[in-house]
Order: C-alpha cells, then sequence, then structure tokens
C-alpha cells in the first residue's frame, strides 16, 4: 500500500529501489506509459520517495545521498540532480512539485532558490493544515493535484493557482491522509497503494484528470 514512499516517477521515467522485482517494473511502466526506468538507492535505503523530488526539469535529493547515487541518477536520468544545501534528510515530505511551480515547507524556505534553479519553476512556502510536511500532503502532475483531505478552501486554490492545476482534497489506502506514501502519478497515469477504497479511486480519478 505505501508504494509512494518506495517509487517516483515523472513523465519520463520511473525510479525504483535496487531489488525491485522486474514484473512489477514492467507493470508500472505499462501504467505509468514510460519507457526508462533508474534503479538506485539513496542513501543506501529504498526510501526514494521520503530521499528525493522531481519534476520533468530536475531531481533533487537528500544531503546525505552519496556521490555514486547522484551519477547514476545524472547519467540515466540526464537532468540536474543535486544533493538539497538544508539539514533535512526527508525532502521529498517537505516538496511538492509538478512543471508549473512548487510548494514548500517552511523549514525550506531558506534554500527556495535552490529548488527553483533545480526544478526550474517559481517556489513558494507554505505549510497544509498547520503541518509542515508539506510534500507529504500534496501528490501533483502537470494534470491535477490531491491535497491532504482537512485542507482548507483558501489553501486548495492558492495551492491550484501556484501549480496551476486543480486539485482535490481526498484520502488513500482507505482514509489514509498524508497522500504521497500511497501514490505515484504523472500526466498519463496514477498507481496507488491496494488498499485505496472505490470512492477514492473515483476521487482520484478526478483529481488528476485520467
Amino acid at each position: 500500500p505505501n508504494i509512494g514512499i518506495f517509487v517516483k516517477c515523472n513523465d519520463n521515467f520511473i525510479v525504483l529501489p535496487l531489488g525491485f522485482a522486474p514484473t512489477k517494473t514492467t507493470m508500472l511502466s505499462k501504467y505509468l506509459e514510460v519507457t526508462d526506468t533508474i534503479y538506485v538507492s539513496i542513501a543506501g535505503t529504498r526510501l526514494l520517495g521520503p530521499m528525493m523530488v522531481m519534476n520533468n526539469n530536475g531531481i533533487i535529493v537528500s544531503y546525505i545521498a552519496s556521490d555514486e547515487e547522484i551519477n547514476v541518477l545524472k547519467e540515466k536520468s540526464r537532468l540536474t540532480v543535486e544533493r538539497l544545501k538544508t539539514k533535512y534528510t526527508a525532502i521529498g515530505n517537505l516538496i511538492a512539485t509538478n512543471d508549473n511551480g512548487a510548494i514548500v515547507s517552511p523549514l525550506c524556505s531558506d534554500v527556495k532558490t535552490q529548488i527553483q534553479d533545480i526544478l526550474g519553476v517559481s517556489v513558494t512556502s507554505m505549510n497544509i493544515s498547520g503541518f509542515i510536511q508539506t510534500g507529504a500532503m500534496i501528490v501533483s502532475t502537470n494534470k491535477g493535484a490531491a491535497v491532504y483531505p482537512n485542507a482548507s478552501d483558501d489553501e486548495i486554490k492558492t495551492i491550484s493557482d501556484i501549480l496551476n492545476v486543480n486539485v482535490e482534497p481526498l484520502t488513500i489506502n482507505g482514509g489514509i491522509p498524508f497522500l504521497a506514501s500511497g501514490i505515484i502519478a504523472n500526466s498519463k497515469s496514477v498507481v496507488v497503494g491496494n488498499m485505496t477504497s472505490g470512492p477514492e479511486l473515483i476521487m482520484l480519478s478526478r483529481a488528476f484528470n485520467v
């Protein structure tokens, strides 16, 4: 169910942890309509979701990522790849982005310029319903976005304006509000955790316009 903790994707490729089953890789590639796959660890772990952020322009990784891991990502993705200059390791839980904008936790306010340079988008700092784990609470593609279910109307409008997509409040995996843990999404398709309910699937389809 927590597939978003282990896998990241954009519109062109999937990033998978070392040892990920080839049969699952084939299925994910088919579902997400991508042809390229990158196998890598971040800081020696399989926790790619919390340890990295990416859109179609660039990739940001935790400062504890190794040079070898960064080189693999650079070579395979052909994108700019940099460590985020912050003491926080789980940067995927702090940053949400698509190709139109990025929303970051107040904890990342001092590295907004670096985030902007790597991802090629304007960066806005905000929390969601009082939580600072912004990246865990928003999942966005270039076609739509989902947000923590208790986000206010004003927050939803702000997120929509920044990311330039429709935003829907919803849950994942039968009521889990921290969406990034159970969603892998790009502009073509969405893959979610296996505990996600029928009504949640309907909301997800509407949120991401797929």
